[in-house]
Formats: structure tokens, C-alpha cells, sequence
């Protein structure tokens, strides 16, 4: 082979390399094209977001307003001693049913009994002297007749007695008043019911008052009990004395009593915007517990042309109080409201919304007016199928 064409040989071979290499960049940079539109386009379609639509519903049935309430006794007494003593018994316990009268416990207090003997003493003491003064007054009024004293002594004879009988009853209130807290040395039940409380042992120090000691016992009528619920403002009107309502507690599950409303406060809390309304309940049978926490469920009034929605697809910002919507092309569409009823978990709708609108349920944040968004398949199905279902019908 002449240099000639090895010359040649090589610059065809640099020729085809070259070309091959544009061919890898072009490709490469065509792929790179591809990937970064694909890229794009699922960057993009990621950002459509995905929202669950409702349609509103306007059932005309009666709508159930359900508070929590604190079950009360219809009366309870805390005991607290009325003498300082020691406990010397006690006689019943927690959950004891008792009768008005009934002893629960005796307190040991010397120091009224060994009062009580000093006093009797000192009405005998003034029981003899006015009997004396008594017998000395007559005598000496007796005497006045035959001009044998003056009148002056026999007015200053008549002042002893007097003096000595007004002794005589104040000793005679002092006996009685230590007789009657002697008596408090027994606590006994003041009215039929269940001891709900025993704050005390035997041989404790017990002081005496409400207010410097601490209650022994609690007696209280289970037999019908009270139910205290806060009402919002807007639903106390509605809730008039004998309206009824069902109760449920926690420790009976699956039952139901039958309540009556009694009283209201007939004003508002300024800190919580409620009603202190009070109910009655039957509880014979015992179940209900004082001091519990009860769900109470009133009856409200529904309305037949209210749209209902649930509570979470409201928007409240500056403009105002508002639900999304999904219009045509899938394109949001923003619904000013009022509200006509707020149950919590869902609100009934005076204005702004059509029975054949559809609410997003949930909505996003930063959702605006105007933006696209994507609905569930399954509920694109279930509108169609709605929509052929009415059309046959």
C-alpha cells in the first residue's frame, strides 16, 4: 500500500467517527429534549390537584343537636360536724342506701358533755337563789301591808327576783343550747338517698364548721337526677321548658333515657356564648351516676328547603364565608353562602348553592377561583350513573 492511500484510508475513517459522534450528540440531545417535556408535562399534571366532590343534600328530616352534659343528683348534702370531737364510729359506707334520720356516725366530745354538767349546775345554783329572792320578795311584800318596811325595800326585794329569774332562763337557754350540740355529736342522714362520700375514719380529729372542716359525709338523691348542658345561643330559643331529648352515657352503651327540660338561665355566658339549660331525668333504676358525663341529643325543627354540606368544605378568608365548587371543564368555581343552621359536623345552607352543584369536600389550600382540578374517578361513576338512573326515571 503507496502512503498515498494510507493517507486516505484514515481520513475516511476520521470522517466516519466524526460522523458517528455527531450522531450520538444529536441523539443524545434529542433524548434530553424528550425527557425534559416529559418531565414537564408530569410536573404539570401533578399539580392539578385532586379534590372529592358532594352534591347537597336537602333531606326534610328533623335535625338532632347533640351537647355533652354533666349529670347532677337532684339533692346532695355534704355533712360537716358542728362539734370538734374525735370520730367514735361510723355506722355506713360509699353507696350505702339510707333513710332521713338515719345515724351514719357519732363524734366523742367530752368537752360539751363536761359543759353541759357545769350549766345544769349553774341553773340549779340559779333555780335555788330566785326561789330564795322569790320567798323573800312575798315576805317582805307582806309586811309592806302592816307598814313595817318601806316601799323602797320591797321595790329593791321585787328588782332581786326579777334579777334572779332572768338568771334562771339564761342558765335554762345555755343548758338547752349545749343539749342541742350534743345532739350534733350524732350525723345523721338529713333525707332518703345513697351515700356517695365518707370522708372520715374513727378516731380522727374532727373540726367543727363547714369552712375550717372538710365535709365527713355526702348524701344525695339519685332517684331523679339533673342534666346540665350549655346550649349555643342560636338553638336556646328553640329549647322551651318540657321540650324532651334522649341522654347516653358511656357505661351503658346502646341505651337511651328520655329527658325533660326544666329551667334555663335565661342568659348567655360572655365567655363561652351559651345557655346553662337544666333537664330531669328518671333514674330509678339507678343506672345514671351522679357527677357522669352524659351526650344529650335534642330534636331541632329541620328545614325542607335548607341544602346540607359538611362542615369541611367551608372557606372563610377575606372574602367572606364561601364553598369551591366544580364547574364545567373541571374548573373551580368559588360560591359566597349563608348559613342558616351550624350542627357541627355539618351546616345547613340558606343561600348561595343549587341542589345540582358540586362541593368539594375537602378543599386545598391555595385553591383559587378559575384553577383546574381533577375528581376522584369514583365519584365522576357515581355522578354518571346518577345522572342515567334520573334520566330513565
Amino acid at each position: 500500500m503507496s502512503p498515498t492511500d494510507s493517507h486516505r484510508g484514515l481520513r475516511r475513517l476520521g470522517v466516519v467517527i466524526a460522523v458517528i459522534a455527531i450522531v450520538i450528540v444529536v441523539s443524545g440531545i434529542g433524548l434530553r429534549a424528550h425527557d425534559r417535556r416529559e418531565l414537564r408535562e408530569w410536573t404539570e399534571e401533578q399539580a392539578i390537584p385532586t379534590v372529592a366532590v358532594i352534591s347537597p343534600t336537602n333531606e326534610d328530616a328533623a335535625a338532632r343537636l347533640e351537647l355533652p352534659g354533666r349529670l347532677e343528683a337532684l339533692s346532695r348534702a355534704p355533712l360537716h360536724a358542728r362539734v370538734a370531737g374525735y370520730l367514735k364510729t361510723w355506722k355506713v359506707d360509699i353507696g350505702t342506701p339510707v333513710k332521713a334520720g338515719q345515724l351514719l356516725a357519732e363524734i366523742e366530745a367530752p368537752d360539751i358533755e363536761q359543759q353541759l354538767l357545769q350549766a345544769e349546775a349553774d341553773l340549779a345554783s340559779a333555780e335555788a337563789n330566785a326561789a330564795l329572792a322569790a320567798s323573800t320578795a312575798k315576805r317582805w311584800q307582806s309586811m309592806l301591808g302592816r307598814d313595817s318596811v318601806s316601799r323602797q325595800e320591797v321595790d329593791e326585794k321585787a328588782g332581786d327576783l326579777a334579777a334572779k329569774e332572768a338568771l334562771v332562763k339564761a342558765g335554762r337557754a345555755n343548758v338547752e343550747r349545749l343539749r342541742t350540740m350534743q345532739g350534733f355529736t350524732r350525723i345523721v342522714a338529713p333525707f332518703d338517698g345513697v351515700v356517695t362520700a365518707r370522708n372520715t375514719d374513727i378516731g380522727e380529729l374532727i373540726a367543727a364548721g363547714g369552712s375550717a372542716g372538710r365535709e365527713l359525709f355526702v348524701v344525695s338523691d339519685t332517684r331523679r337526677l339533673r342534666v346540665y348542658v350549655n346550649v349555643p345561643q342560636v338553638y336556646a330559643s328553640q329549647l322551651n321548658t318540657h321540650a324532651t331529648a334522649s341522654i347516653a352515657v358511656p357505661d351503658q352503651p346502646g341505651k337511651k333515657y328520655s329527658a325533660t327540660v326544666e329551667a334555663s338561665a335565661r342568659s348567655v355566658n360572655v365567655a363561652t356564648g351559651t345557655t346553662l339549660i337544666q333537664l330531669s331525668v328518671d333514674n330509678r333504676t339507678g343506672e345514671l351516676m351522679p357527677g357522669g358525663y352524659a351526650s344529650v341529643s335534642f330534636e331541632l325543627a329541620g328545614g325542607a328547603q335548607a341544602l346540607r354540606v359538611p362542615a369541611s368544605a367551608l372557606i372563610f378568608d377575606q372574602s367572606g364565608l364561601r364553598v369551591a365548587t366544580v364547574g364545567a371543564n373541571n374548573e373551580v368555581v368559588m360560591k359566597p353562602i349563608t348559613i342558616a343552621r351550624d350542627h357541627g359536623a355539618f351546616i345547613e345552607v340558606a343561600t348561595g348553592l343549587e341542589v345540582t352543584d358540586r362541593v368539594i369536600a375537602t378543599p386545598p389550600d391555595g385553591l383559587i377561583a378559575g384553577s383546574t382540578v381533577r375528581v376522584l374517578q369514583s365519584q365522576v361513576k357515581e355522578a354518571d350513573a346518577s345522572q342515567g338512573h334520573n334520566a330513565s326515571g
